[in-house]
């Protein structure tokens, strides 16, 4: 492949991204609620996104189900802790939960969130 192909094929992919990035952003909009990027840490909220990634890591000898939530401004990681799976739970699922944002290893974290899966 030329570099000039090269180029285009990584400029197609980006644009093709952040269209997606778009298109959650407006989708979750209508929702009435907070989008990530804005949501305090701490306070009570109702996030809404699609699970990017879902991935079973232990966490102190116990069982942890982590997720990668995205609305299309950024990005929570949701984990259930006790759970090796939920039904429902998979990459590319919509998702409403409703938690408080904490930080854990500079990461923007909900643990144990109320959810509603989203058809």
């Amino acid at each position: 492949m030329s570099k000039g192909r090269l180029r285009q094929t990584l400029s197609n992919w980006a644009n093709n991204e952040d269209q997606h990035a778009r298109d959650l952003q407006e989708e979750y909009a209508d929702a009435g609620v907070t989008p990530i990027a804005e949501a305090p840490d701490r306070e009570l909220l109702r996030l809404r996104g699609t699970l990017r990634t879902v991935t079973l890591r232990p966490r102190g000898g116990v069982p942890a189900l982590e997720a990668e939530l995205f609305d299309g401004t950024d990005v929570v990681t949701v984990v259930w802790l006790g759970r090796r799976r939920i039904a429902g739970i998979t990459p590319g699922r919509s998702l409403q939960v409703q938690g408080r944002i904490g930080r854990h290893d500079g990461m923007r974290t909900i643990y144990n969130p109320r959810y509603e899966l989203i058809p």
